[in-house]
C-alpha cells in the first residue's frame, strides 16, 4: 500500500480571537463554523482554515511569511476593493504570474496571505 497525502486544514496564529474571526468573516462573506477562545474554524468549501490563539496555550510561534495560504478568488478586482475596505496592507502588488493574477496582503493579525485568481 502506498502512502498517500491530503491537505484538508491548516491554522494561522491569532493574536486577538475575536478581531481575526471579524476580520475572516468580513473577508470570506461566511460565519464562522466552529468559535472558541483557542481555536476557530472556517470551513472553505470543505476545507478547514482554523485560527488557533496560540498564547492561551502558552505555545510560542515564531511570527513570519515562510507558510502562506493561499485563497483562490473568482474577481481580483473585488478582493482588492475588500482588501481596502479591511485596511490591509498589500505587501506583494498584484502580478500576474502564469496563468493567475497574485497578490499577498496582511490580514488583521499579521500573517502575510498570498491571493490568486485565474487570467480570464
Amino acid at each position: 500500500m502506498n502512502l498517500s497525502f491530503n491537505l484538508k486544514s491548516l491554522y494561522i496564529c491569532v493574536k486577538d480571537m475575536d478581531r481575526a474571526i471579524d476580520f475572516y468573516e468580513r473577508l470570506l462573506d461566511q460565519k464562522v463554523t466552529e468559535r472558541s477562545e483557542i481555536y476557530s474554524v472556517f470551513d472553505i468549501q470543505g476545507f478547514r482554515y482554523g485560527l488557533f490563539a496560540n498564547d492561551k496555550m502558552n505555545e510560542p510561534k515564531r511570527w513570519g511569511n515562510n507558510c502562506l495560504p493561499s485563497l483562490e478568488v473568482n474577481d481580483m478586482e473585488r478582493l482588492l476593493k475588500k482588501l481596502e475596505e479591511l485596511h490591509c496592507d498589500i505587501v506583494f502588488p498584484l502580478t500576474v504570474i502564469g496563468d493567475n493574477k497574485v497578490l499577498e496582503f496582511t490580514d488583521s493579525e499579521g500573517n502575510d496571505i498570498e491571493a490568486t485568481c485565474p487570467v480570464r
